[in-house]
């Protein structure tokens, strides 16, 4: 995903300056209000990513929707904007909520699988995770039919894929490789 690297450069940014200034607090609810409502708004999405849509109107509409934010927020909306920049908000705000649970010690693992997980499978991973890294975990889980079966778990930057769709896949690679050898 292109930006992957400059939004965690504002997000780690961001997370400094709220610690500087005694708002860490404030602008994790700020960025986890950023997530959701970008999240629930395709045609917020589509105004902030238009190359079309002039950088005032961009400002004018993130502002009067986040018109609750802390300063800390105004300003980095307006630095993403001053830099041209603006369609990085939804991955920094992200960026900046893993790295304020980080911070508190929490560790946020993914988990992808072809059905939902019932209670007990979910108890049994992040009991596993959480002695893994020896941090509190949050378990975000995912559904996948295309997996077919099996799981996909991510905790920070490692992948630890056990589907069924990965296994055909690496046995097609090896099918292929035998026989054209």
């Amino acid at each position: 995903m292109t930006g992957n690297r400059a939004s965690n450069r504002y997000a780690k940014a961001l997370i400094g300056y709220a610690q500087d200034n005694n708002l860490l607090e404030g602008v994790f609810n700020d960025m986890n209000h950023v997530v959701k409502t970008l999240g629930e708004s395709e045609e917020l999405m589509q105004l902030i990513q238009s190359p079309i849509v002039k950088s005032e109107t961009k400002n004018d509409a993130l502002k009067s929707v986040f018109a609750a934010f802390d300063k800390a927020s105004f300003n980095l909306i307006d630095l993403l904007i001053a830099n041209n920049r603006i369609e990085l908000l939804p991955m920094v705000a992200q960026r900046y909520t893993e790295l304020y649970d980080e911070l508190k010690g929490k560790q946020v693992a993914t988990v992808t699988t072809a059905v939902p997980l019932s209670q007990e499978m979910e108890n049994k991973i992040l009991e596993k995770v959480s002695t893994l890294t020896g941090k509190e975990v949050i378990l975000k889980k995912k559904v996948d039919a295309d997996l077919i079966g099996g799981f996909i778990l991510r905790v920070g930057d490692k992948e630890y894929n056990a589907s069924i769709s990965n296994k055909l896949n690496t046995l097609k690679r090896k099918f292929y490789q035998s026989t054209s050898a």
